[in-house]
């Protein structure tokens, strides 16, 4: 775990990914004092319903990140369908449609290696359930970076796959249950 006070959160899943964000972030306060930036695999071809699905159970803001949007503490920021979401050096969003990582636009591991550029010892960045690898090399970069690394419980996850394969490439990374992974990000606040 960094001592450095975060500057921010990213998060990304896949299979079962909308049912442990249930659980997670309408636990979170509105006082969360940074952003959180979630990718989520969605087909390219639907629109992300997660945004209005979440939305109305948080009490964060919740939406849809935009290219070049500068990320403010308290709001949920996902990677809109078939876009790659990056964090810039200045701490802005952006959105890329380069190739594929894992078969996957947008994808954990291109979210997870910026922000872990950017933000180094101030990221808090997360793995949860999913059907592939993407976000294992993410969230090495993360632990080489100094930040903090966070991996759901593969034991417990609905697919297995994903947080197994993080926790084989980053094997300081912290392993939590959805509960814990709330109560940590919802301590993010306290002095």
């Amino acid at each position: 775990m960094s001592a450095d006070r975060p500057r921010a959160v990213a998060i990304g899943g896949s299979a079962g990914a909308v049912q442990a964000l249930l659980q997670i972030l309408p636990a979170l306060p509105h006082t969360l004092p940074v952003p959180v930036l979630v990718v989520v695999h969605v087909p390219p071809d639907r629109e992300n319903a997660l945004v209005p699905l979440l939305a109305d159970r948080c009490r964060l803001e919740v939406k849809e990140a935009e290219d070049k949007e500068p990320a403010r503490p308290g709001v949920v920021y996902f990677a809109p369908s078939d876009y790659h979401l990056l964090v810039e050096a200045d701490g802005s969003l952006s959105l890329s449609s380069d190739e594929l990582v894992h078969h996957s636009r947008p994808s954990i591991d291109v979210l997870f290696e910026s922000a872990a550029d950017a933000l180094g010892p101030g990221l808090v960045a997360i793995v949860l359930t999913g059907a592939n690898q993407d976000g294992a090399r993410g969230l090495l970069a993360v632990a080489r970076a100094g930040g903090t690394a966070i991996v759901e419980d593969p034991e417990t996850a609905t697919a297995s796959v994903m947080p197994a394969a993080a926790c084989d490439a980053a094997p300081g990374a912290a392993v939590m249950s959805l509960d814990a992974i709330a109560a940590h990000l919802s301590d993010l606040g306290t002095p």
